[in-house]
């Protein structure tokens, strides 16, 4: 059976959500079924079940298919590093942080991670979804692209391509992705799906017929948008979440400071009709907020000096009501930030902090990755922890007066928000179902 690779005609198309959706068709099928994506580029992580680190949409779709997570789901990952370096983690675990240019001049360098993830899934699997990355046809990139052509050639993978019909220009993207690639992917491809279509879809009849006919691509369905709000990747996708709450009983502000990470701790709050969710990015009035929630974030120093910059900093200082720091929250939450190890900055250095608890924050170059129960502020949770920063005093959680932190991530996940995640993703892959052409696709994969 054939592997398929999921090409997006641009930038959040719907690949993560596709990759799923087609992955759980295919185990309905009896199929087999595991995913795969060659690099990611996300802040949002989380950690596996063989205490490993991956991208949270490859955690999340195995999540969905029900299948076991590590470090080869997601051989490479890169997140936000200083100036105009990437932190590099390679199956699971960081290795250095490198600029841009020297990450694809040593690309190379990266090749025999990925084949050993992808063959040892394929050993276990009939069929992998890879999700590709961004557009397959960034021409000066193309040599360097590792999720999208370097997988498609070298494993003769089949080819759906996904088009956003929202952004506009939707045949303009599917003739141009599916003509600027190679000619022999080109073959490979077995058709296109037509994603995040909005009202009458007879409306769009003839399209499919101007892509099949003129353009020569089947189209394998043509989906309606339909909001997930789960699985967030990154900033994009947390931009496009939907709330309806006319009249919450409860008013969260999230402060969304420039590189904050792992977005996903806060869709049970989004889930939740009882709770408007605001997201923060200027020096507003905290005192409207029940709670104010300082995020993960990936460089820590780096968005504790923009609070300061913004303002922020006084007015959390300033504010009576209560405020929960989680993992790069709470660690703005101490006297200090001491990173003598180069972490996060170029030279030993120490920024101050909130001052709420009385002890110092030290960056180690080892990342704490654990995965397991937790029990926090009276409740008993599955969490993990992904950190550089540590402290002696309090390791794991603190809390007195109107202060809470910790650095366990999953905090606000409990049984109600899981039936609710699962009655979520198993109506959208309902509707779904009725839009693909499962039997075109079978027919080219198996």
């Amino acid at each position: 059976m054939k592997s398929i690779s999921i090409f997006g005609t641009s930038s959040d198309a719907g690949k993560s959500t596709l990759t799923f959706v087609i992955g759980r068709l295919l185990q309905e099928r009896g199929f087999n079924v595991g995913v795969f994506k060659a690099q990611n580029v996300s802040n949002n992580s989380h950690v596996c079940d063989d205490g490993s680190e991956i991208a949270i949409a490859q955690y999340f779709q195995a999540e969905v298919l029900g299948i076991p997570t590590s470090y080869h789901l997601n051989p490479i990952l890169l997140k936000s590093g200083h100036g105009n370096s990437a932190s590099l983690i390679v199956k699971g675990h960081v290795v250095e942080d490198k600029e841009v240019r020297e990450y694809y001049h040593d690309l190379d360098t990266l090749k025999p991670a990925v084949d050993e993830c992808f063959e040892y899934l394929s050993e276990r699997y009939e069929c992998l979804i890879c999700e590709g990355a961004g557009s397959p046809v960034e021409l000066n990139l193309m040599d360097k692209d590792l999720s999208n052509i370097y997988i498609a050639e070298k494993y003769n993978t089949k080819i759906i391509l996904v088009a956003d019909i929202e952004k506009g220009g939707v045949f303009a993207s599917i003739w141009g992705v599916y003509n600027l690639l190679p000619e022999s992917l080109r073959a490979n491809v077995i058709g296109v799906i037509v994603n995040k279509f909005r009202g009458d879809r007879t409306l769009f009849d003839e399209g499919v017929r101007i892509i099949e006919e003129r353009f020569g691509i089947p189209v394998l369905g043509v989906l309606p948008y339909l909001p997930l709000n789960l699985g967030f990747e990154d900033s994009q996708s947390l931009k496009n979440f939907v709330q309806n709450k006319p009249h919450p009983a409860k008013k969260i502000g999230i402060i969304n400071y420039p590189t904050m990470s792992n977005y996903n701790d806060f869709e049970p709050l989004i889930a939740d009709e009882t709770i408007f969710v605001e997201f923060i990015t200027s020096n507003v009035s905290l005192e409207n907020f029940d709670l104010i929630i300082l995020p993960g974030s990936k460089r820590v120093i780096e968005d504790l000096k923009w609070l300061k910059k913004t303002g922020l900093f006084d007015a959390l200082q300033k504010r009576e009501k209560e405020i929960l720091g989680i993992c790069g929250g709470y660690q703005m939450m101490f006297e200090s930030i001491l990173d003598d190890a180069c972490v996060e900055t170029t030279k030993p250095s120490r920024e101050s902090g909130l001052g709420f608890i009385d002890d110092v924050i030290v960056f180690q170059k080892e990342k704490v990755l654990n995965k397991g129960k937790y029990t926090l502020f009276g409740k008993t949770l599955n969490g993990f922890e992904i950190h550089h920063g540590v402290s002696a005093k309090y390791p794991l959680v603190y809390e007195k007066g109107h202060i809470k932190g910790t650095f366990v991530h999953g905090f606000f996940d409990d049984e109600v928000f899981e039936n609710y995640k699962k009655t979520t993703i198993d109506t959208f892959i309902a509707t779904m179902r009725d839009e693909i052409d499962m039997k075109r696709i079978l027919k080219y994969v198996i």
